[in-house]
């Protein structure tokens, strides 16, 4: 957060809608922060050696040393204690004092005094110098961890007693006296009147109403705003194509990707990046290897040159700090778009998803959120370049996150609409989206023979984004032949494989419809019934594994929706992808779809 508010002074993005900060802004820049805002962020000791905290520290180290400023005070709260286990003596100290690039301050918190004039120190050294530091404050611990925590099973009477002893409430109440401003008696009085106030006020929130149906506890995890979405998408269509249309044409160097021919997927998203990247001013996109180089695969190409370092920039070698970005840009009031450079990293950082950005809206009620749409290049299938870190085709982690939108564009022509989809519904909603790019199509321009160029498709202009909107949760249906035989329900490579084996199953007569799911969460379950109804016979396509893979949702979503029809399924082994030919025994094949289909049909 606290670089994000760095980049808008730097930017001087208007406010984006529905950020929590809206007073006291910098109106000589449009940030909706004020130009001396700093972070504070607050740990105990024992979190000292998370490895969330480490890549904190690092990263905030690391852009100092870069001599980029992120204006954080650290605050650790260390009263020696983890649950049960001590910090060794020296070592919480030792190791804050180790970090380079951020300044150390220590104080005595069980004495107010001392504390508030570090504290103090503290805070005017990183907003005067824009740089990280961090509080060390020494604490006490009355009574266990939690509930359930006995605090004697492991602490002597005599340690108790020692900490109660230093409990600051007790140290301002002794300085109040000893300084003349109230008599014990006062304080004594005061503290009792304040714990009767405490007791009505908790007494009343006992009788408030409570969550008591399922539709309300959920209510706040995904708000799905369609008809807002669409009307967000439109808006920014009409911009384009009206106000916009200037700046827009200079983006694009007078030749805007409407009027550069059939694209690949990876142009498509490249375009639509920077189409998104005009009309949101808060938008930034970044992670490793997008700003100088583009992207691994050529995606970000072009982007900082556009719009500068400011919006596109290189991250640090982290995953967790790069999602740690996008989750304080957005709470700062940005749109950011994060890259994670391959699926298999994410599994580095999950948590950054799970336990942070998809729970912000849900536990705050609406009151707080963290927008942004994650980019991650994944799946299998590109040739040349292999290994389970590099062709990685595990997102069961991401379809168990509740709210989470789960996106996989397979065509060109689909890439852009959704990714509009996505920031929309990320501005609007707050929304939290994982856009998951097929490597292996990137770069793909056939689809039934070399040189067909059946995988380009034109980008659309912005006259026409309206009436292309994709929903979220809403399939896209090919029919190939009469289209009534047998139903092919997949995603992503699986959409192409597919593709390639209706045709071939058409020359036999046997008519197929494809079903590109486009999103994995939320599933289109409306759609995968009714075209599943419409054949009686399904095959399930599903290139991730068949434990915890898309396959199980989609069958288990076709029980759950009344289809009583014959269904089968072709999925991935439950490996690791190995390097080389290799992979081709334990991935799905054309071969493999069109041999699940006759297989069905004979049943």
């Amino acid at each position: 957060m606290g670089l994000a508010i760095e980049r808008l002074r730097r930017v001087g993005s208007r406010r984006v809608p529905g950020t929590t900060a809206e007073a006291g802004g910098d109106s000589a820049t449009g940030s909706p922060w004020p130009p001396d805002a700093i972070v504070v962020c607050s740990f105990g000791d024992a979190s000292v050696n998370h490895a969330t905290a480490t890549a904190a520290f690092n990263t905030a180290g690391w852009y100092d040393h870069t001599g980029l400023r992120i204006p954080v005070l650290f605050v650790c709260e260390d009263n020696g204690l983890g649950i049960s286990v001590r910090s060794p003596k020296g070592w919480v100290a030792a190791t804050l004092r180790a970090k380079p690039g951020i300044r150390y301050f220590a104080a005595d918190g069980s004495d107010p005094a001392e504390a508030y004039r570090v504290a103090g120190e503290a805070a005017a050294w990183v907003r005067r110098h824009r740089r990280p530091a961090v509080l060390h404050l020494t604490t006490v611990r009355l009574m266990g961890h939690a509930g359930a925590d006995a605090e004697t099973a492991y602490r002597s009477p005599a340690e108790i007693a020692a900490d109660v002893a230093r409990d600051p409430l007790l140290a301002t109440a002794r300085l109040l006296v000893a300084a003349g401003y109230a008599t014990s008696e006062e304080l004594l009085a005061r503290y009792d009147e304040r714990g009767w106030q405490i007791r009505r006020i908790a007494e009343e929130v006992l009788d408030e109403p409570k969550l008591a149906s399922p539709a309300e506890v959920v209510a706040e995890l995904a708000p799905r705003r369609p008809v807002r979405i669409f009307r967000a998408v439109a808006d920014a269509a009409d911009r384009a194509a009206g106000p916009n249309a200037g700046a827009r044409a200079e983006a694009f160097g007078g030749k805007p990707p409407e009027l550069a021919g059939p694209l690949t997927l990876a142009q498509s998203i490249n375009a639509a990046l920077a189409d998104g990247m005009l009309d949101h001013p808060g938008m930034a996109v970044f992670g490793e290897d997008v700003a100088a180089k583009g992207g691994v695969y050529g995606v970000t190409k072009g982007l900082r040159d556009r719009f500068g370092g400011a919006r596109v920039f290189d991250t640090l070698l982290d995953e967790t700090s790069i999602l740690g970005l996008g989750l304080g840009a957005g709470v700062a009031g940005m749109l950011p778009v994060p890259e994670i450079q391959y699926l298999a990293y994410l599994h580095n950082a999950e948590d950054q998803l799970r336990g942070e950005a998809a729970t912000m809206r849900f536990f705050s009620r609406g009151a707080f959120r963290n927008p942004m749409v994650v980019r991650v290049a994944g799946l299998a299938y590109q040739e040349g370049f292999g290994g389970h870190f590099h062709n990685d085709n595990s997102v069961a982690v991401l379809r168990d996150v509740p709210g989470l939108v789960v996106a996989v564009p397979a065509r060109p022509d689909d890439a852009a609409p959704m990714l509009r989809t996505c920031l929309a519904a990320a501005a609007v909603d707050g929304s939290v989206c994982a856009f998951l790019e097929p490597i292996a199509l990137y770069h793909t321009r056939d689809l039934y023979a070399d040189g067909d160029g059946e995988w380009l498709a034109e980008y659309a202009p912005p006259g026409a984004w309206a009436a292309g909107h994709v929903p979220i949760g809403r399939a896209r249906v090919y029919g190939v032949g009469s289209a009534e035989d047998i139903t092919i329900i997949t995603f992503g490579n699986g959409v192409r494989m597919s593709l390639r084996a209706a045709a071939a199953l058409a020359d036999e007569g046997i008519g197929i419809r494809v079903v590109d799911l486009r999103w994995l969460a939320p599933l289109p379950v409306a759609d995968i019934v009714r075209e599943a109804s419409a054949t009686g016979r399904v095959l399930v396509v599903d290139e991730t594994r068949r434990s915890g893979g898309v396959g199980e949702g989609v069958l288990a979503a076709l029980v759950d929706g009344g289809y009583v029809g014959a269904a089968r399924r072709v999925a991935g082994l439950d490996s690791f992808v190995p390097l080389g030919p290799a992979a081709r025994q334990v991935l799905v094949s054309a071969e493999a779809i069109t041999q699940g289909a006759r297989t069905l049909l004979a049943r």
